[in-house]
């Protein structure tokens, strides 16, 4: 059954395109979703007329993806995760959370569909990750993921050690002096009091 896109449809086409699909991905689908239209003899001839209008968007849009890939290209994003002792996330990183990290480094609208992680990422360090802009326009995005504020966590466990120590009876008398910094984390320090 022959269609005319109305918007781009990854792997298809983009607006204007007459393609060949499936009856039933056509109905279902394409119709319903107002991704296309029949190729009538009427719809192909609106077409033609607005040919020049459909170029102009796509030279357009081609442009705002070229800028973007020249942004997204080589640029490092962070995602926090739970990280197990051997390197290990408990869980995996998801399309949502490097589509989330681009959207905060760059500030630009960025799709989960159209990050390609290619395989889960179930382990800490640094991941290569495609983004696709629009058509073969695709971007490569370092994703480094690694643990949930380590250095938060180091500090309370100083001060948990601390404060056990601290409170364990000994023979010699123990101050602590804890502080929390302005960025959040927490130094302490463990001195003997002589008597």
């Amino acid at each position: 059954m022959k269609v005319i896109l109305l918007k781009e449809l990854k792997g298809k086409g983009g607006e204007g395109d007459v393609i060949d699909v499936a009856r039933g991905f056509a109905n279902n689908y394409l119709l319903t979703q107002g991704y296309a239209v029949l190729a009538t003899k009427g719809n192909l001839k609106q077409l033609e007329q607005r040919k020049h209008n459909i170029a102009k968007r796509e030279e357009t849009r081609i442009a705002n993806a070229e800028a973007l890939k020249a942004k997204l290209d080589d640029l490092k994003v962070t995602v926090d995760a739970q990280v197990g002792e051997e390197g290990q996330l408990f869980g995996s990183v998801t399309s949502v959370m490097v589509a989330d990290a681009i959207q905060a480094a760059v500030d630009a609208e960025i799709d989960k569909r159209r990050v390609e992680l290619g395989k889960p990422i179930k382990v800490a360090g640094v991941h290569p990750v495609t983004v696709s802009l629009y058509r073969d326009i695709k971007a490569t995005v370092q994703v480094v993921v690694g643990r949930e504020d380590a250095e938060a966590e180091d500090a309370i466990d100083a001060l948990e050690e601390a404060i056990d120590i601290a409170e364990s009876p000994a023979d010699e008398m123990v101050e602590i002096d804890a502080q929390v910094s302005e960025d959040g984390t927490v130094e302490a320090e463990v001195t003997e009091v002589e008597e």
